[in-house]
């Protein structure tokens, strides 16, 4: 998807959830890595995580983009647009959109290998390797086995 059939998007989806027009700019963001979309006060510009395209029916990108159409449509209008605002909670239900957005899977598993307690079936998972026979397990004092290696 480019910057000009999102710019379209937003501005269709203005149109028909909250029949008023989208009169500012639609952007595409590829520093955005905890967030969903921003809108920015000043300019009332809205740019977009392009992560949050995807699927058949972009469900997630259009409840994002109903999310920052809330905001731009209460602050135009002079309303508080904060998350926490009542106005802001009334209309996101109102029109559907997501509250949150969600997780990005792009960073790696956080461990590397996988250990198991061979007494009482207690699971471990470390960054780094353990000498087997220096620790034993936390809960019962048994034996450890390495289960897998990320690593290789």
């Amino acid at each position: 998807m480019t910057n000009q059939e999102l710019q379209t998007l937003v501005e269709r989806i203005s149109k028909q959830s909250f029949a008023k027009p989208f009169r500012h700019r639609a952007y595409f963001n590829a520093r955005l890595r905890t967030t969903g979309g921003r809108y920015h006060l000043n300019t009332h510009d809205i740019d977009i995580n392009p992560k949050m395209v995807g699927g058949e029916d972009n469900a997630v990108l259009i409840g994002i983009i109903k999310h920052e159409l809330c905001h731009y449509h209460l602050h135009l209008a002079g309303y508080s647009g904060n998350h926490g605002s009542r106005a802001f909670k009334q209309l996101l239900k109102a029109v559907g959109g997501s509250r949150y957005a969600p997780r990005l899977n792009d960073h790696p598993q956080p461990y590397r290998y996988l250990y198991r307690c061979s007494h009482c079936g207690l699971v471990y998972h470390r960054k780094r390797r353990i000498d087997l026979h220096k620790f034993v397990c936390g809960r019962c004092h048994g034996q450890l086995q390495l289960v897998s290696d990320m690593s290789a």
